[in-house]
């Protein structure tokens, strides 16, 4: 029954990837071939949310099926309590846990940035037809504030394509935020080797910090800078939403910003730490299900199905409501992921409890 539903649940999420991508993805060009390896290598990027939803279908319908039949009745009449006659089941969830934790380590990851440097490989494919080699990939206005080392940059424009971005701005500030130097290029690259950038055909500046006045400036052809070391992969994610990012890209921008007090990274961590506490759904799952499924002989299978479900969609609603509370700085971002958890824990422990 788990596999019967992880399949059903994948093709339902296939079928609305192909709504949102194969219009455009015809529009550019894509073959048959490259239509099928994207899809291929998108789909397991929806097991982490479709694991959850298949395993409480396919526990309520044995759990149901079991209590329809007065098995679980027979099995508690002969003397095991409810977590003797579930404990096959507790153990499936901590297997489960451990898939869970592979997904969203592994394969979830790699479907993510895989698919997506395919899809980015579509567009430029795209766009050769009619731009030079050079113009491929354009992202516009990249601005990162680096308050660690106190630099501030901003790229009118930045190729994915080739590594290059154009119009290159970096400002060099004081410990109270106050310009000291300025750097202006037409053109920049970053030797990710060296970690180090090299601006073309450019501009220096130095500035007075207390009256803001300009001091001297120079020009120069060439010029490498090893102490600017900001990486423009790690630029471009932070203007993407968290959803859209991979557990490692996350990981990479909380440990990147752990130091910093900035709120707009905050909503990163909650999203990261969230995919760190998903690996306990299966057993919040277990403890949903189990309670309303197993159920009393008086009790209608029907009755404790829709309470679980219920449930389960109260977690979801929870997660909504804690995510924005911890990206907007009124939770810590660790409560903020371990609020759903929490209250589901604490509700089946209650149900639990209530059992005979």
């Amino acid at each position: 029954m788990l596999t019967l539903l992880l399949a059903a649940t994948t093709g339902v999420l296939l079928l609305a990837a192909l709504y949102d991508d194969f219009r455009e993805n015809v529009q550019l060009g894509v073959g048959a071939a490259d239509m099928l390896l994207y899809y291929a290598t998108l789909m397991p990027s929806y097991l982490s949310v479709v694991l959850p939803v298949s395993m409480l279908l396919s526990l309520l319908f044995v759990l149901s099926k079991l209590h329809r039949n007065n098995e679980l009745t027979a099995i508690r009449a002969a003397g095991l309590n409810i977590f003797a006659t579930t404990r096959s089941l507790w153990l499936a969830g901590v297997v489960l846990c451990g898939v869970s934790l592979l997904l969203n380590a592994k394969v979830v990851p790699w479907s993510v940035e895989a698919s997506r440097s395919l899809k980015q490989s579509f567009q430029y494919r795209a766009e050769a037809r009619t731009a030079s080699g050079g113009l491929l990939g354009l992202v516009s206005s990249v601005a990162f504030d680096n308050r660690r080392q106190g630099r501030m940059w901003f790229i009118n424009r930045y190729s994915r394509y080739t590594a290059t971005a154009y119009g290159v701005t970096v400002s060099e500030l004081d410990g109270h935020r106050r310009e000291k130097t300025r750097v202006m290029a037409r053109e920049g690259r970053y030797d990710a080797i060296r970690h180090a950038w090299t601006l073309t055909d450019g501009r220096e500046m130095w500035f007075d910090a207390e009256q803001g006045e300009l001091m001297r400036t120079t020009t120069f052809a060439t010029k490498t800078f090893p102490w600017f070391s900001e990486d423009p992969t790690l630029m471009l994610l932070i203007d993407r939403k968290p959803v859209d990012l991979s557990f490692y890209e996350l990981r990479r921008i909380t440990e990147y910003f752990s130091t910093e007090d900035n709120p707009k990274f905050l909503r990163y961590e909650v999203r990261y730490y969230g995919l760190l506490f998903d690996t306990l759904g299966p057993l919040i799952i277990l403890a949903i299900a189990i309670p309303f499924a197993a159920s009393g002989v008086r009790v209608s299978p029907a009755v404790g199905v829709s309470k679980s479900i219920g449930l389960f969609f109260v977690y979801f609603i929870l997660n909504g409501i804690a995510t924005p509370l911890g990206g907007n700085g009124y939770l810590d971002p660790v409560w903020a992921a371990l609020m759903p958890n929490l209250t589901m824990v604490g509700l089946a422990t209650y149900f639990f409890g209530r059992m005979r």
